[in-house]
């Protein structure tokens, strides 16, 4: 218990600390709120802050604080709210997500959610990464080795794509198999596990349902459980709003249905 108190106790003292002062951030935009901002405009949402998201929600067990910070993250460039970002990156970097991670994380979602809102975290990034004295020697190469390919599972993803789509968008069905599957996805400095749980989150978090069957899935075959995956929707609730959670909710339990039927991957 008193591990537990201290840890509750250590995650609301960093909120309280790095909300003290405001910053601006790199774009220009508004300045971070402080608590007393908040408090001077609500003060129940600002109790909410302190007892339920820091006090509760950062602290449950079934994802570790690493993996709650990589959840948030996407959701922030997902939706490019800009404003929170250097406060939670300097958390991820505290809560044990590397420099190199989070370069990833940006990079991979200018694919997932759009090349302007990966500029936004870069912004962000930038100034928190001068901040913390993060060079280059900290960050993936442009063009490393990469991790190696399921040939026989790509191949497949790749014939039922073109089969659906080839004739729609031949473009994007290339790029789809070039850029993504065969080079993004294969960068090795973030494990296959977290970049897709920055999919899966990103999606949830800009509502991209459709999407959630595949990426799920390929979650839970890369190492994300069923009990991680139900606490990742708990988790956005918070930072992307109650209906995008209850929206995912019927699809990820679809996805939950069909693995616990068959005992392995689904069909996607």
């Amino acid at each position: 218990m008193k591990v537990l108190a201290a840890a509750v106790a250590s995650l609301s003292l960093l909120a309280a600390t790095s909300h003290a002062e405001p910053t601006s951030t790199s774009q220009g935009t508004n300045p971070m709120l402080t608590q007393d901002d908040v408090r001077a405009v609500s003060p129940a949402l600002e109790r909410y802050a302190r007892d339920r998201l820091f006090g509760d929600l950062w602290n449950r067990p079934a994802l570790l604080r690493r993996d709650r910070s990589i959840v948030t993250l996407a959701a922030l460039i997902a939706r490019n709210q800009g404003n929170e970002m250097p406060f939670y990156l300097k958390l991820a970097l505290d809560n044990g997500v590397k420099p190199r991670e989070i370069s990833e994380i940006v990079t991979h979602l200018a694919f997932y959610v759009g090349w302007a809102n990966a500029m936004t975290a870069v912004a962000a990034a930038k100034e928190v990464f001068a901040d913390r004295s993060i060079g280059a020697d900290q960050l993936p190469a442009a063009t490393p080795s990469p991790l190696p390919l399921d040939e026989a599972g790509e191949a497949d993803r790749a014939s039922r794509v073109g089969q659906q789509f080839g004739t729609v968008a031949p473009g994007i069905v290339q790029y789809t198999t070039d850029v993504l599957f065969r080079d993004l996805w294969l960068r090795p400095d973030l494990v296959p596990r977290d970049r897709s749980l920055v999919t899966v989150s990103a999606l949830i978090a800009s509502g991209q349902v459709a999407q959630i069957p595949y990426h799920l899935n390929r979650a839970m075959d890369n190492g994300l459980t069923q009990e991680q995956a139900g606490e990742v929707i708990t988790h956005l609730a918070f930072y992307a709003g109650w209906p995008n959670a209850f929206s995912a909710l019927p699809v990820v339990k679809d996805v939950f249905e069909k693995r616990n039927a068959t005992g392995s991957s689904a069909p996607r």
